[in-house]
């Protein structure tokens, strides 16, 4: 991937080239358009007003998963397609995805029975196309409790038990650009679309931007434009001369963490509230992690953050479920919102609004997609491209390729010897100046890639620093390697530090500051409000701290 620190290089190729296809939006939707399209030999440009995956990319629920729950809704179609998807994402990138046993307990008067359960996860195993050791299992009361005794036990009947993906949604998204990017994408964060460019059929060929970080403005020229800017979708058309009727709703979804001394949760549970909605809680790094809530979201899209209310709710759905956890608004260490971006339907529940996507198209030609869900990312990408191909008329762009293509760090050798690839880095981390436990926690995190971390790791060995060696080669990898520009970009997407261990962030955190500045040589202006944005997304994700003890 380019390197933060040659943004006016990027810019200059942007501004220089007609390219096939522009993408707006570095979410994973438009990742996964520039790498399917570039894959097929498209030339491509992908733009992102903020950081890759700073919008619903980064704020999910962290599951590659099916969506058990639309099977109520008889979403079979979506449901078969999204399934199938799971273990393709998995396979394509397994050092971001691992696949963890989920639990469904059932209760009497709950949504789901005995025999609905285990209909449905036979069904879903069925259009999933589920491989057989990880095929649905039903379980007595007594086997639930067994596998997990916090469930509330008072009206137990039993439970449902099977498999989906735990993953990191921003590194997911992140890694997606890189490959695009190997494969001959321009991408660029922090490049905001100003305006359509248009030709004398009033026909959109391109679009103008400015670029965040210098104020520059350039036009980049293409002969396709794709709208996939997630929730900001409305508000990119409203630039196109042409409107149409399609809009969208969105809804807001949070997540509490909570430590596992005070929610000592040891298996992932899928479980329904009492307002019969479904939440998820995951156990993680030695935290649990639970969400998400369902609302008509009509706020500011940029930062949408958890209110009182919402981690209420979620606190009174952990109390329902797990009745001897002693959890209270104060033990919440961190939170994250995010916003989703549905297909209008009148009338209809937040919850109940369909999780489909659509692709439409203005008379101008801008081409726009929304709706979707994480796990399908790679599917609404070839279907998207797929009209795209059609409408360039070239026979010369090949068919889909990124079923079997490894991810940028992917190169592990696939699910079966992921494990022994992290021995094997684990027991050389040393020789680069590192643990093998940090050589181990690298391993994982970044998979084939890894090694250029330890690389870094072994040049700065001797560099006086108040970073532990291992984290400090990560700031260097985020920067050189992932583009990298705020503190926060690196402290929330590249690593997750500050949901899951937002300890180390409040210790970390000016550190990193001081080593960015000297690598990307901010200005003071530039410090001091990246010293800020560091507050403020730690006040915001510190609900407990931030908004409720005064």
């Amino acid at each position: 991937m380019k390197s933060s620190v040659e943004r006016e290089q990027i810019l200059n190729t942007l501004n220089f080239y007609e390219f096939d296809v522009l993408v707006i939006g570095g979410g994973i939707t438009g990742a996964g358009i520039a790498l399917d399209a570039v894959t097929r030999g498209m030339s491509v440009a992908l733009i992102e007003m903020q950081d890759f995956a700073a919008g619903t990319s980064s704020r999910s629920t962290k599951l590659i998963h099916g969506g058990l729950r639309y099977l109520k809704q008889m979403e079979i179609k979506m449901v078969a397609e999204v399934g199938k998807e799971r273990e393709i994402v998995y396979e394509n990138a397994v050092h971001v995805s691992k696949p963890t046993g989920m639990l469904l307990p059932f209760h009497k008067q709950g949504t789901f029975g005995p025999l609905s359960t285990s209909a449905g996860l036979k069904l879903y195993d069925y259009l999933a196309g589920v491989k057989k050791e990880e095929r649905r299992l039903m379980l007595s009361a007594k086997e639930t409790l067994e596998r997990e005794p916090l469930v509330k036990s008072k009206d137990l009947l039993g439970g449902g038990y099977y498999v989906e993906y735990v993953t990191d949604d921003a590194r997911l998204t992140i890694e997606v650009v890189k490959k695009a990017i190997e494969k001959g994408a321009v991408c660029l964060n922090y490049a905001k679309a100003r305006s359509f460019l248009y030709n004398d059929e009033n026909k959109v060929v391109g679009a103008e931007i400015v670029d965040m970080v210098t104020n520059k403005r350039i036009a980049i020229h293409a002969k396709k434009v794709v709208n996939a800017t997630g929730p900001w979708v409305d508000g990119v058309r409203a630039l196109d001369a042409i409107e149409n009727k399609k809009k969208l709703r969105l809804t807001k979804g949070i997540h509490v963490v909570i430590d596992q001394s005070i929610f000592p949760l040891r298996q992932a549970i899928y479980f329904d509230t009492p307002d019969k909605r479904m939440v998820f809680a995951i156990p993680r790094d030695g935290k649990t992690y639970v969400g998400t809530t369902d609302t008509f979201f009509e706020g500011k899209i940029q930062n949408p953050v958890a209110t009182l209310e919402d981690v209420e709710y979620l606190i009174d759905a952990i109390h329902y479920m797990f009745p001897d956890v002693r959890v209270g608004v104060e033990h919440v260490e961190s939170t994250w919102a995010g916003v989703r971006p549905l297909i209008y339907e009148d009338g209809k529940d937040p919850s109940e609004i369909s999780r489909k996507d659509e692709i439409w198209q203005s008379e101008a030609g801008l081409l726009t997609i929304a709706g979707g869900k994480l796990t399908g990312y790679r599917k609404m990408a070839e279907t998207i491209v797929d009209k795209i191909s059609k409408q360039l008329g070239d026979e010369k762009y090949g068919p889909c390729v990124t079923k079997h293509l490894n991810l940028s760090g992917g190169e592990t050798g696939g699910s079966e010897q992921f494990e022994g690839f992290v021995t094997v880095k684990e027991q050389i981390a040393p020789s680069y100046g590192l643990s093998r436990e940090e050589g181990r926690r690298l391993a994982k995190l970044y998979g084939s890639n890894v090694d250029k971390v330890f690389q870094y790791a072994h040049i700065l060995s001797t560099v006086p620093s108040n970073l532990p060696l291992g984290l400090l080669a990560q700031v260097y990898y985020a920067v050189h390697e992932e583009m990298a520009y705020s503190p926060v970009d690196f402290l929330v997407r590249r690593t997750g530090m500050l949901y899951f261990h937002i300890d180390q962030y409040k210790m970390y955190k000016d550190e990193v500051l001081n080593v960015m500045k000297q690598l990307l040589q901010y200005s003071k202006e530039e410090t001091e409000s990246y010293s800020q944005q560091l507050e403020e997304a730690l006040l915001d994700a510190m609900f407990s701290e931030g908004s409720v003890v005064e």
